[in-house]
């Protein structure tokens, strides 16, 4: 029963599953439905439609700009083939003049440059191609002279942005080249009349040679014309290719071109209804920031409640503890428990009425207090009424002392717990009246939101409306129409449904894979029946079991106790023992811990004693090591007054002179000493451990005017010496 789950349980795996349709699968909604909800990453605004025209316009320059090199390269391409077929042709002709006229095939047409192929040169000239044009507008204003008498001047200039033709520059150039082709038949026949006067009869071997050469010949005239005919043919392959190109441009152009009106139509909507959109959406933007904030605040108010709950249920426990210690010192079968009992409940009124107005928000914690004080087998019943007065100034007769003193300490303890209980239970209050109002808020915010939600959405759908009206170009071939009416192509196609093959596929793919899921169902279906029928026999079992072993549980308790016992009840009222003898044990470790506690504080005042007659001796040997150094320093200044004194009562033999000065010597190194040895005593004085007794030593001078010696073991704990006495 307890691993059944609960009525509103979800299988993660089932919700993995449904979320992961729902975003992969694809819902193909209509756009002209009502029901149609706009998705969040669909919606179109003034910014998105600006960024979609400018895309469009990047893409149909670069395509126009990639069409527009390869032409480019295909008219370099054509260049490099008309003068390589101009060379072929000069290199033919000079192969037929070795040839008969008979033999003659016929020369290649040379491909020319059309004048929409190089617009570039439109605005060159030369000085011909002005006279040319000059004497062209001459003849004109002539002829137009008495209709118009517009001067030639005047013609002439306007007449230079004419580019002259690839057609006269050809035909000039074939007039130039042609005169050489005119004269030399007959300079072959001149030569071939000298020839055969000069040799009429050749002999065999120039025979063999002509006809080599002869053959010769005729294959250098069949390559070379199949050559230039191979240029030719690979550049027109070349030039229908490029051409089948440039019209599927053409036709993306031109649907890019429609696609762009379309576009800019949409965004001319969509500018006339920015305003409104803004407006709505800066209201839920607005509203949202306002939840969060408030969500914020909620969390922090709860987290407070939580930390003030976590207090009171501790300061619970405290008083509980409390009366279980007050409980263990009366011990059992106290004869003043009742008195003592009074005055552990006795009130003061410096702690005045407990405030008013916590009750209605601390119900379930005032019940929980309650269930542990009848816990505790405290009642209040016990403790007499509010108006017994109790004397507790004076310890009864017969009654312990120690325990008396406790039981007043242990008041005041809970006139305190009771004090910070209150103050908790006021800031809980507060804080859950805070916590409703500002829930109240968060409410009233998130139905705004909402509502404010609900009109941006029919707002989107209206837009969408607005835009479903504009017409969209779809080029299509008649194999993609399959909208048939009795077998014909209708005219009308407002009721056909425009569809990618690419969704079209998936979607038949998707009918398979329902259909296998269907028959795995009902695979799953059939085997859930089955389990379905053996819970359902195990169950009937089991409360036929259950029903025997109540049978025989009544039985047994009628046979023992006479009657039904509910043992749950009993259960729940009884005392837990061993919760109280783990209390017994924590107040006693806690009396133990108490006890060594007053122990080390009073050690540790028994040592800071010490400390401060160790810091007295240390000061008073500093102010002797004072006197001392100040003693010396007039001696000092004495001896140098002595040297720099040339009085004439000391000019007399210098024998008494070098005894004091020799005496004056040695008492300063005796000083010295002394003060060396006041300075390591002052260094053994002044460490923390305050043990002097075993570093001490005896010290003393070989004369026996200075000396230092410790006292007695018997004396006090803190050892005093003599200090040194300055002798003249």
């Amino acid at each position: 029963y307890k691993s059944k789950p609960s009525d509103d349980y979800e299988n993660p795996k089932d919700v993995e599953d449904i979320r992961e349709a729902q975003e992969n699968m694809g819902c193909y909604e209509l756009k002209t439905a009502t029901n149609y909800r706009v998705p969040e990453h669909k919606r179109m605004n003034t910014e998105k439609k600006m960024m979609q025209l400018t895309s469009l316009e990047v893409l149909i320059h670069k395509r126009k700009v990639t069409m527009n090199k390869e032409i480019m390269s295909l008219r370099d391409l054509k260049i490099s083939i008309i003068h390589e077929i101009k060379c072929l042709v000069q290199e033919l002709k000079s192969v037929q003049v070795a040839l008969d006229l008979s033999e003659h095939l016929p020369l290649p047409l040379i491909p020319k440059l059309h004048p929409d192929e190089v617009p570039e040169k439109k605005f060159e000239y030369d000085s011909d191609i002005l006279l040319k044009f000059k004497e062209e507008q001459e003849a004109k204003a002539k002829l137009q002279e008495p209709l118009e008498g517009l001067p030639s001047s005047h013609a002439f200039r306007h007449g230079f942005l004419r580019a002259p033709s690839i057609k006269e520059i050809d035909h000039m150039a074939q007039a130039a080249g042609a005169r050489p082709m005119k004269t030399a038949p007959s300079v072959v026949t001149e030569q071939r009349k000298v020839f055969e006067m000069e040799k009429a009869e050749p002999t065999e071997m120039e025979l063999e040679m002509l006809k080599r050469e002869k053959i010769k010949n005729l294959y250098l005239q069949e390559t070379l014309i199949k050559k230039i005919n191979a240029l030719v043919i690979n550049f027109d392959a070349e030039l229908r290719f490029l051409r089948h190109k440039k019209l599927k441009l053409d036709v993306q152009m031109k649907s890019a071109d429609l696609r762009y009106i379309t576009w800019y139509e949409e965004l001319l909507i969509l500018k006339n209804l920015e305003k409104h959109e803004n407006l709505l959406q800066g209201r839920v933007n607005t509203l949202i920031s306002e939840q969060e904030a408030m969500q914020k605040k909620l969390n922090s108010y709860l987290a407070q409640m939580e930390d003030r709950k976590c207090e009171i249920v501790k300061l619970q426990e405290c008083e509980k503890a409390l009366y279980a210690n007050f409980q263990a010192s009366l011990g059992e079968n106290n004869e003043f428990a009742h008195f003592l009992t009074k005055v552990l409940k006795k009130k003061i009124k410096c702690m005045g009425k407990k405030e008013v107005g916590t009750e209605a928000d601390e119900d379930d914690e005032n019940e929980e207090e309650n269930d542990e004080e009848s816990s505790l087998g405290i009642d209040e019943e016990n403790s007499g009424s509010d108006d017994e007065v109790v004397d507790d100034s004076v310890c009864p007769k017969n009654c312990d002392e120690a325990l008396f003193q406790n039981t007043i300490q242990l008041r005041q303890k809970r006139l305190d717990i009771e004090k910070a209980l209150t103050e908790e239970k006021k800031v809980a209050a507060n804080l859950r009246k805070k916590y409703n109002a500002l829930a109240k808020k968060a409410k009233v915010v998130e139905t705004s939101l909402d509502t404010t939600a609900r009109e941006l959405e029919t707002f989107q759908w209206e837009k969408q409306q607005r835009l479903n009206e504009l017409y969209v170009v779809v080029p299509l071939k008649l194999h993609q129409v399959e909208y048939l009416v009795n077998g014909e192509m209708p005219s009308d196609f407002s009721q056909a449904l425009v569809f990618t093959n690419q969704s079209l596929e998936y979607l038949q793919k998707r009918i398979m894979d329902l259909h296998n899921e269907k028959i795995m169902q009902r695979d799953i279906y059939k085997k859930a029946q089955e389990q379905h029928k053996q819970l359902v026999q195990d169950k009937k079992e089991m409360a036929i079991k259950i029903q025997r072993l109540e049978e025989k549980c009544n039985h047994l308790m009628m046979k023992k106790f006479g009657r039904l016992v509910d043992f749950e009840a009993v259960q729940a009222h009884s005392v837990n023992i061993r919760m109280e003898e783990l209390e017994v044990q924590i107040m006693e470790k806690e009396y133990v811990h108490s006890q060594e506690l007053k122990e080390w504080e009073e050690r540790i005042l028994d040592l800071q004693q010490q400390l401060m007659k160790v810091t007295k001796e240390n000061t008073s040997k500093l102010q002797q090591l004072n006197q001392f150094c100040r003693e010396k320093q007039q001696l000092e200044t004495k001896l140098d007054s002595l040297k720099n004194d040339l009085g004439v009562e000391f000019q007399g033999p210098r024998t008494t002179d070098i005894k004091e000065k020799a005496r004056l010597v040695s008492q300063l190194k005796h000083m010295a000493h002394d003060a060396a040895l006041l300075r390591e005593e002052i260094n053994l004085l002044s460490r923390k451990d305050g043990c002097l007794r075993e570093e001490l030593a005896l010290l003393s001078r070989k004369d026996g005017r200075l000396f230092l010696q410790p006292l007695s073991p018997q004396d006090s704990d803190t050892p005093t010496e003599a200090f040194p006495v300055l002798t003249p």
